[in-house]
Formats: structure tokens, C-alpha cells, sequence
């Protein structure tokens, strides 16, 4: 397992270019995401978080607010060489201590997320449940998954 890996809110214009460059690499250059559907009007509204082994940015995703009670995980990818060291459990490890940390006004009560179906049982493991049947995004399957805090 990688140790030295650092997991932050994206707070500066370098880190959330980072995250961008780590989205680039999975969904576009690996998985064939056009970058007009990779990148999207949510980016504005969302917090985005960075992964950094030895300086270098290895994983990334964001989250959102839909209301007051649910917030929206997305884009989580990992670059392939870290995959499987735990790497996206602590980016979803941020992620939900972000959300649970808001102010007393947002009171998240659900986490929602549209996993590709390869990665089901990973999100399993963190005690998502499958809300969906399968659908095709941008040519990839997924299956809406939501965890309740």
C-alpha cells in the first residue's frame, strides 16, 4: 500500500487544476469521456477535493449540495497505478467529513451517487446501497447508489 498520500478540499486554482488534470487522465484519455461531458456546469458549484502522492496529484472528485438533506458525490477516479491502496476510501472519507461538517442550516441526511457498475462493490463496502437499475452515461453503465448518514 502507497503511503504519503494527501487528501484535501481543493482551496486554490493549482489544486483544482490538479483535480482536473487527474479527471482528464481517467475519464477522458482512459475511459473515452468527451471532455465537453467530462467537464460540466456543476464544476462551479461543487467542492472538489485532490489526492497528492509525493506532490504529485493522484486522485479526484467533488460534491455538491442538491438540497439541504442530500448531497451529490461525483467524478471520484483514481489514477491507475494507485487503484486498490485505499486511495478512494479516504477520498470518500473526505468527502463525507466535508458534508457532515456544514452548517447547522444544511443538515445532510443523504449522500447520492451514480457509480459505474464496475465499481458497485467497492461503494458496498462503504455502506451504499443500489437505488437504480442499470444505465448507460456518456457510454458507460452506472447504477445510482445513496448512503444515509
Amino acid at each position: 500500500m502507497v503511503t504519503n498520500i494527501t487528501v484535501t478540499l481543493v482551496h486554490t486554482d493549482k489544486e483544482l487544476e490538479d483535480a482536473f488534470f487527474v479527471r482528464q487522465e481517467v475519464f477522458v484519455k482512459e475511459q473515452g469521456i468527451p471532455l465537453p461531458l467530462e467537464r460540466d456546469e456543476y464544476d462551479d458549484e461543487s467542492q472538489h477535493i485532490v489526492a497528492y502522492h509525493e506532490g504529485q496529484p493522484i486522485a479526484a472528485g467533488r460534491v455538491r449540495l442538491i438540497d439541504s438533506s442530500i448531497a451529490k458525490v461525483d467524478r471520484i477516479c483514481v489514477l491507475p497505478t494507485f487503484r486498490r491502496q485505499q486511495v478512494g476510501v479516504r477520498m470518500m472519507q473526505k468527502l463525507e467529513g466535508y458534508v457532515t461538517q456544514l452548517p447547522e442550516s444544511v443538515h445532510i441526511q443523504t449522500i447520492k451517487i451514480f457509480a459505474q457498475t464496475h465499481a458497485v462493490p467497492f461503494y458496498e463496502k462503504m455502506n451504499y446501497h443500489v437505488t437504480s437499475p442499470e444505465f448507460i452515461d456518456g457510454g458507460i453503465p452506472y447504477r445510482a447508489m445513496e448512503k444515509r448518514l
